[in-house]
């Protein structure tokens, strides 16, 4: 019985070590974790994960010139290669009205086309165009790509 309860106590204060070794390699890796958390942002704005985020940026500077523009951008799927047409109105660099029409090329990109163009409102309208970077809208997340496509097209064609 002795023999027993001594032989325990090295695996126990193994078991201890290994554990406090382990909170430490942990502790040391939650740092890079929570940084890799965070997400990235394009020099042009902020992000999130569901749809835009705004900064706070001084919308009454007039980086851009007010006014309508329209843009297409594309974006693959995994049947096609898809377009959308991207039309925005920009007064002090907050867009005030969108409107994308696509153009589907396969049945299951016209059902995420349509949501994307439901949605897409409720999320850019009253923005600053350099806060906007979507990334899913209304469940769809690769007709976010095209849409990102042609903003940056539209802040190069109204930087004044």
């Amino acid at each position: 019985m002795i023999r027993t309860a001594l032989a325990s106590r090295p695996v126990r204060a193994g078991a201890a070590l290994t554990a406090v070794a382990g909170i430490a390699l942990l502790s040391g890796c939650a740092a890079t974790a929570s940084e890799a958390e965070e997400p990235t942002t394009p020099d042009t704005g902020s992000s999130s994960s569901t749809d835009t985020g705004s900064t706070g940026s001084d919308t009454g500077t007039g980086s851009y010139a007010d006014g309508t523009y329209t843009a297409d951008g594309s974006y693959a799927t995994p049947e096609s290669v898809e377009t959308i047409s991207v039309t925005v109105t920009l007064e002090n660099d907050v867009i005030t009205a969108v409107e994308v029409t696509g153009d589907p090329q396969k049945r299951e990109s016209e059902q995420y086309q349509g949501q994307f163009i439901g949605g897409i409102a409720d999320v850019v309208v009253g923005q600053d165009i350099d806060d906007i970077q979507v990334s899913r809208v209304a469940g769809s997340s690769l007709t976010s790509n095209g849409f990102n496509e042609a903003i940056e097209t539209i802040k190069s064609e109204a930087a004044s």
